[in-house]
C-alpha cells in the first residue's frame, strides 16, 4: 500500500514540476525549447526526488539541468505549498534519454524488417524463375 502512495506522490509532483518548469524565467531553463518531466522517482521516506528531465536541444541539456538545480529551492517550496507534505523531498534533476534510447530501437526494427521484406522479395523472385 505504501508503494502505491509513493507512486501517486511522484505523479503530483510531475504535474505540478511540468507546470512551474514552464513558468521559469531562467534563461537556461526556458530558451532550450520544450522541456519535459518523464519520470520522478521519490524515496520512501520523501526526502529526496529524482526527476528525470528530457530536454528538445540535447546540445543544451547539461545547462537546462544547471538552471533546473538553481531552481530546485523555488520549485521545492512550490511543490511543498501545491502538495502539503510533512516533508517536502529534495529535488535533484537527471537528463533522462529514454526518447532517444527509443528512437533507436525504432530505427533497429525498421532495418529488420526492411531486410526481411528484401529477403521475402529475393526468395519469390527465385521461385518464380
Amino acid at each position: 500500500m505504501a508503494g502505491n502512495r509513493i507512486g501517486r506522490i511522484n505523479e503530483e509532483i510531475q504535474r505540478e514540476l511540468s507546470v512551474l518548469i514552464r513558468q521559469l524565467k531562467d534563461p537556461r531553463v526556458n530558451t532550450v525549447g520544450m522541456v519535459s518531466v518523464t519520470r520522478v522517482d521519490t524515496s520512501a521516506d520523501l526526502r529526496y526526488a529524482k526527476v528525470y528531465v528530457s530536454v528538445l536541444d540535447k546540445s543544451r541539456e547539461k545547462d537546462a539541468l544547471k538552471g533546473l538545480k538553481s531552481a530546485s529551492g523555488f520549485l521545492r517550496r512550490e511543490i511543498g505549498g501545491a502538495l502539503r507534505l510533512r516533508y517536502t523531498p529534495e529535488l535533484q534533476f537527471f537528463g533522462d534519454d529514454s526518447m532517444l534510447h527509443g528512437a533507436q530501437v525504432l530505427e533497429i526494427l525498421r532495418r529488420v524488417e526492411q531486410s526481411d521484406a528484401e529477403r521475402e522479395n529475393d526468395t519469390g523472385e527465385d521461385e518464380t524463375c
